[in-house]
């Protein structure tokens, strides 16, 4: 069964920004979808199995952007 959290991200101003961020969280085991709404500055994260909020802020960092939150299931 699949998981889905959201996050917030701040930082994000462009569609580059989206990019670094798609790549970077995209590469975290176990996710198999990220979605990031800019103008919400929302990153929704799916998971085959029990997400890693740790591993998802240490992406979010590499991309060059702040995780707001430890994120929320959905």
């Amino acid at each position: 069964m699949s998981q889905t959290r959201t996050y917030t991200v701040t930082g994000m101003t462009c569609s580059h920004c989206v990019t670094s961020v798609l790549e970077e969280v995209g590469e975290v085991p176990g996710v198999t979808g990220v979605d990031v709404d800019l103008a919400g500055g929302r990153v929704v994260v799916t998971a085959e199995a029990p997400i890693d909020d740790d591993a998802v802020a240490a992406a979010v960092e590499e991309a060059g952007y702040r995780l707001e939150n430890s994120g929320s299931s959905s």
